[in-house]
């Protein structure tokens, strides 16, 4: 799906002008006239970003920036003002807001800051897609294969398994090897990584490798 740039602006001539530059770079546009009709419209399963005007009438732009952190946290955000301000800039990169501009820059600098938004939202959405996977993966494995890798992970040796669930360690071994395969790894890393990243367990308290 190509990624869309959604341009938020009650200012019409700056949303007609700003559209235009963005269709002849080959982008996707939509337009909005406040935060509530680009809420009201927004799809949060489309790629892309947002150009978002500080200050409108309604919502202000700092209020919508905190809807999407709700919405579509994947959605990155450029904010333009028609004046400085300090304060604010500080507040909506503390939000995440990914680059800050007047209104008045170039549009060099424009086709910049949405080029880098849009990067970012393809990074987010690669690492939410992988940690997706990795959860359905987890997901997959049984009730008895789940308990092996629970212990697994926080670095229970096949015997001390084996004596926690009652089973053999025999048995033990045929259920980690389960479920290295239906993960798609080869060590004891890969699968302690795989329960860092869908958060079962802290990176620093993990299982070491063997």
């Amino acid at each position: 799906m190509k990624p869309v740039v959604h341009i938020v602006d009650d200012d019409k001539s700056y949303r007609t002008a700003t559209a235009r530059l963005f269709s002849a770079h080959g982008l996707r546009v939509e337009t909005y006239e406040s935060g509530d009709q680009f809420l009201a419209r927004l799809s949060t399963c489309e790629p892309g970003c947002v150009l978002l005007d500080l200050q409108m009438p309604g919502q202000s732009g700092l209020q919508i920036q905190r809807r999407l952190c709700e919405q579509a946290p994947l959605l990155p955000v450029v904010f333009l003002t028609g004046e400085g301000d300090i304060k604010a800039s500080v507040e909506a990169m503390k939000a995440g807001a990914k680059d800050f501009l007047e209104k008045n820059s170039t549009a060099a600098a424009l086709m910049e800051a949405i080029n880098r938004a849009l990067i970012q939202c393809e990074r987010q959405q690669a690492r939410h897609d992988r940690l997706q996977a990795q959860r359905a993966l987890v997901a997959s494995l049984s009730p008895r294969e789940a308990e092996v890798f629970r212990l697994v992970i926080r670095g229970h040796l096949n015997k001390q398994i084996a004596y926690a669930l009652g089973i053999s360690e025999r048995t033990v071994k045929v259920h980690r090897h389960q479920v290295m395969e239906k993960l798609d790894v080869r060590s004891l890393a890969e699968v302690v990584s795989i329960a860092a990243n869908i958060g079962l367990i802290d990176q620093d308290t993990a299982a070491p490798s063997p």
